[in-house]
């Protein structure tokens, strides 16, 4: 039987793909530990998948979010393999594909005439977290960048996933019937 535990990481250190042992607290494993963390986020909201009504649609939304997850594992190695001349997932082909389900999925969307609340049905609760997850991810990628060298192609697509999980949660709200929640000031 394999063990799940190595403890290797028992003095706070852990392996890239490469051999390079870092702190657990580098900015590469800070970054793709919060790309993992959004991915464990986008499990939630494909969990509430299952309870869509039929014929509601949901289908192609769930195929995107498939698609997203295991991309964003592709993504977590990218990062975790320490080398820069490592073969790589992540590449512009998918930032361009992200670019045009945003135009057809917003065609199908009311305008927006305010912000929004990132609220509405579970699925779309979760999306919005997904957003908000995916950008601490990439301003953690840019850090990393500093210190790093990495292809930029990393931050374009997680620039254009959480527009994408924006839209995509407007999407789920579509799906369930339930109306975005415009924001507006309070009355003072």
């Amino acid at each position: 039987m394999t063990k799940i535990y190595t403890k290797g990481g028992d003095k706070g250190e852990t392996g890239l793909f490469d051999g390079t042992r870092v702190s657990k607290n580098h900015v590469l494993v800070n970054a793709y530990g919060t790309v993992d963390e959004l991915n464990s986020v986008l499990g939630i909201a494909r969990s509430w998948m299952e309870h869509l009504p039929p014929g509601s649609g949901d289908s192609r939304l769930a195929d995107m979010l498939h698609t997203i997850q295991v991309e964003l594992f592709q993504l977590g190695a990218d990062l975790a393999s320490g080398a820069p001349e490592a073969p790589r997932f992540i590449h512009d082909g998918q930032v361009e594909r992200f670019e045009q389900w945003i135009d057809e999925l917003t065609a199908g969307l009311p305008e927006l005439k305010n912000f929004i609340l990132p609220t509405g049905h579970p699925v779309a609760a979760a999306l919005h977290q997904c957003r908000t997850v995916s950008r601490r991810a990439e301003r953690m990628i840019i850090a990393a960048r500093e210190t790093v060298e990495m292809d930029v192609v990393i931050v374009r697509y997680m620039n254009r996933l959480a527009d994408l999980f924006f839209v995509l949660a407007r999407e789920a709200n579509r799906i369930y019937g339930v109306e975005d929640e415009p924001w507006s000031a309070p009355k003072s």
